[in-house]
């Protein structure tokens, strides 16, 4: 299993084929809900995954500043359902950290949008709610920041 740090035109097709079937696995087959995952920021995007064989695992895409937000964000998160449970997340979760820090040393703060059922578990991570609670595609969501000072 190998981590891959990758811009959108340094995918290979089936790298690319991977990531969207596991986006597509989790985001609308697991969790119900028919929605455009494919909406043009993933051309900007920096693609942060894990692959087991032709397989991705744990996926991620880091949005430059100005792109989906004012200052860098990630979104896209994703384990896939048999990896869950082995930290796989929080460790994606750093590496798409790091690799922010290295590329945007200069950036205050990293937004997310969670889902609200995982805001517990971006909080242990040092992500602090902003506002309140919203619908994304029919899913409770909120804003989620983390302070890079």
């Amino acid at each position: 299993m190998s981590w891959r740090y990758k811009r959108f035109d340094q995918l290979d097709t089936n790298e690319l084929y991977a990531l969207l079937r596991l986006r597509s696995a989790v985001f609308v087959v697991e969790q119900n809900c028919v929605y455009q995952d494919l909406d043009n920021q993933d051309q900007s995007s920096f693609h942060i995954f894990k692959m087991e064989g032709n397989e991705a695992i744990a996926c991620a895409r880091v949005l430059p500043p100005g792109t989906a937000y004012p200052e860098v964000s990630i979104g896209r998160v994703i384990v896939h359902p048999e990896h869950r449970g082995a930290n796989l997340g929080v460790e994606l979760m750093l590496r798409c950290e790091e690799w922010i820090w290295d590329i945007y040393p200069h950036s205050k703060e990293i937004i997310i949008m969670a889902q609200c059922y995982l805001e517990h578990w971006y909080g242990r991570q040092g992500y602090e709610g902003q506002g309140e609670e919203f619908l994304e595609d029919g899913i409770p969501h909120r804003i989620m920041v983390k302070s890079t000072l």
